[in-house]
């Protein structure tokens, strides 16, 4: 080995054992963050670049992968296939109780996003019908914990009705084939259903949506917090785009969901993109949808409910969303 090779090899090695030395990690490469119809502020992201851009001068990629529920997102985050992932409160609850090494750090909507649907034949009019009847449900996500609480408060439970677990598309086609008796749905399709298919939403309550939050996963956020306040500063002026340019956003779900206008207003008029920093709100509804997931069973007694939210809720990125 020449003096020149085996200099520079001395070096590489005393360089890896500073860094070990030091507990310097090397800035990644690419961020891995997904994009969602039920998020509308990361389609606006996604279309106008500006992560991309915010990240460019640094050599880092962004590579967008898409989520069609929040436990879809939560599989990814617990799996390491994305770093950012967009859920609902309660389905990011859920997922932190059940081991998903995650925090939530953003609120990118509040919504109205699901309710219980019917079609006009089922003579379902209220949650006390669905005894014994066939429910269309994404466990794991908001639509199946709101069908829970609904449950609950008829004095019902999971046993007495048939869950039959569908993806939301799958869902919503199975409610309008007629092989199941309701859907607890989820927006734009739930908007679609109801304008293009005349279903009914028999049972509705906003309180109950938890709110639309993002998540990154523990280790990168550990890792690389100047990077986690990098990406919500591009979230936020994405949201702040969104508000100012509503057409825009309306024309980008459109392109998404390849579904018509009035579906898309109807989705809008029940998505709230006001909120950004979280914070006490969240940790409230979370917190009152959790309790009521352990009364119904869903959620262990032994499991310590508000304890799990507050590891959950991540509040050191909250000023980078202001």
């Amino acid at each position: 080995m020449s003096l020149t090779r085996r200099l520079l090899l001395a070096a590489s090695v005393a360089a890896g054992l500073t860094a070990l030395a030091t507990g310097a990690i090397a800035q990644p490469k690419e961020i891995r963050i997904d994009f969602a119809t039920y998020n509308p502020v990361s389609l606006v992201l996604k279309d106008k670049g500006f992560l991309e851009k915010e990240l460019e001068k640094d050599g880092i990629k962004v590579r967008w992968v898409q989520s069609l529920g929040s436990n879809k997102a939560l599989e990814f985050l617990n799996a390491g296939s994305i770093d950012f992932g967009s859920t609902a409160g309660a389905a990011a609850l859920i997922g932190k109780v059940n081991g998903n090494p995650i925090k939530s750090i953003y609120v990118y909507s509040r919504p109205e996003w699901t309710a219980l649907v019917t079609r006009k034949d089922t003579g379902i009019a209220k949650v006390e019908d669905l005894k014994g009847k066939r429910v269309a449900v994404t466990r794991g996500t908001d639509p199946h914990i709101f069908l829970v609480r609904a449950l609950q408060e008829a004095k019902l439970t999971e046993k007495d009705v048939k869950l039959v677990l569908l993806q939301h598309p799958d869902g919503r086609t199975a409610l309008e084939r007629g092989d199941v008796d309701a859907w607890a749905g989820l927006d734009p399709l739930m908007a679609a259903a109801e304008i293009e298919s005349g279903a009914q939403l028999f049972y509705r309550n906003a309180g109950a949506n938890t709110w639309g939050v993002l998540n990154v996963s523990e280790a990168f956020a550990k890792e690389n917090p100047a990077l986690v306040e990098r990406v919500l500063k591009a979230y936020e002026e994405a949201r702040k785009y969104a508000l100012a340019n509503k057409d825009e956003l309306k024309k980008s779900l459109i392109a998404y969901t390849k579904l018509p206008d009035p579906v898309i207003e109807r989705q809008l008029e029940r998505t709230e993109l006001t909120h950004s920093s979280i914070g006490q709100a969240q940790v409230d509804t979370i917190l009152a949808a959790g309790l009521a997931l352990q009364q119904a069973g869903v959620i262990t007694p032994e499991t310590n409910v508000r304890a799990a939210v507050d590891a959950l809720i991540d509040r050191r990125f909250a000023t980078a969303s202001r």
